[in-house]
């Protein structure tokens, strides 16, 4: 069994890239075999010719919030809150860079739009739950919050974040972070892949900050996953079963696709629905459900490292992040990709 330091790979910070590249698909696509260890180097322009002509492509149509949002409390602090996860239309539970010194009843207000208030009702832990006193739909978010960027991204976000740090096909509002496989997609990329007869379609999972929190715990069986909403359409299950019982392969952008597909896998073929999903893929867990996943690089000792580990090999996958490293590819969510077959 594989214990916390197992996922543990030496990455220079000069390879966590900061910004995206001017163009989405420019970005470098390292192309793994899982059996054989081989790889080769393109770029994401490249994908259509690489893909097969029968493959069917499941991408993650979840569109990111404006979850950053800075407040001020009453005493003219000013202070941070994150939305983590939906409630109602008025609550959520949040995290904050002040929360041991946030009280139960306290409110503070929007920087951007004072006359907005939020209300700390609860405090589990370092989750808060505050209510607002109004609607915090997606536009109202867009006037008061930020794009709710990476930790790993040491920068203020910038007007570009808010085109780029969303993938062209985002539909679905609900997400505090990006699908960021799907990044790398441009309309006219899309148009190439559709032209070449690959089939595309779309499921929904609102990627949560959890995504981003450590594991602690050096068995890492003991790690509980954060929970987040899936909605697998019954227009998507029907064209994974298909081709699935056709032999075609399944094409998972990204690892939040994987974990729908995973989660809705029961007795051979997708069960659609909406719901939601803690599970927890790492070796020597065995991946039903897909036959191929493009997927950005991940963090050390990350639970995404364990999931694609888990798909690719432990030894395979980081004997090829070890060249990736080597070779300087860019690294997280406005970096580089992978396409593991």
């Amino acid at each position: 069994m594989y214990v916390l330091d197992d996922f543990d790979f030496l990455l220079p910070e000069e390879l966590i890239a900061q910004h995206p590249l001017p163009e989405r698909s420019d970005s470098r696509l390292f192309i793994l075999n899982r059996k054989t260890g081989k790889h080769d180097h393109k770029h994401f322009f490249d994908l259509p010719n690489l893909l097969k002509k029968d493959d069917l492509l499941v991408l993650n149509d979840a569109r990111v919030l404006s979850a950053r949002i800075f407040c001020t409390r009453q005493s003219g602090a000013r202070i941070e809150l994150i939305l983590i996860e939906k409630i109602s239309d008025t609550a959520w539970n949040a995290i904050s860079n002040r929360t041991k010194r946030l009280k139960i009843g306290e409110t503070v207000n929007s920087e951007a739009m004072p006359g907005i208030s939020l209300r700390i009702s609860a405090k589990t832990g370092e989750i808060l739950t505050i209510e607002s006193d109004i609607h915090l739909t997606p536009e109202i978010l867009d006037l008061i919050g930020h794009m709710p960027l990476p930790p790993y991204i040491r920068r203020p976000d910038i007007a570009e974040d808010h085109e780029r740090y969303q993938t062209v096909f985002a539909s679905a509002p609900g997400a505090v972070a990006a699908p960021t496989a799907g990044l790398h997609f441009t309309g006219n990329l899309l148009e190439t892949i559709a032209a070449r007869g690959i089939e595309t379609v779309y499921c929904t999972l609102f990627v949560s900050w959890g995504t981003f929190m450590p594991v602690r715990v050096r068995d890492i069986s003991l790690h509980r996953m954060h929970s987040e909403q899936y909605h697998l359409s019954e227009h998507a299950s029907e064209a994974v079963n298909s081709a699935r019982s056709q032999g075609r392969r399944i094409v998972a952008v990204g690892t939040t696709v994987l974990r729908v597909l995973e989660s809705t896998f029961s007795n051979g073929v997708n069960i659609p629905g909406r719901g939601k999903t803690d599970i927890f893929i790492y070796p020597p867990y065995t991946i039903q459900s897909i036959d191929a996943i493009i997927t950005n690089f991940h963090t050390p000792r990350s639970t995404l490292l364990m999931l694609v580990c888990a798909f690719g090999g432990r030894d395979t996958v980081l004997q090829a992040y070890k060249t990736a490293v080597d070779m300087k590819y860019r690294f997280f969510s406005y970096g580089d990709s992978m396409l593991i077959e």
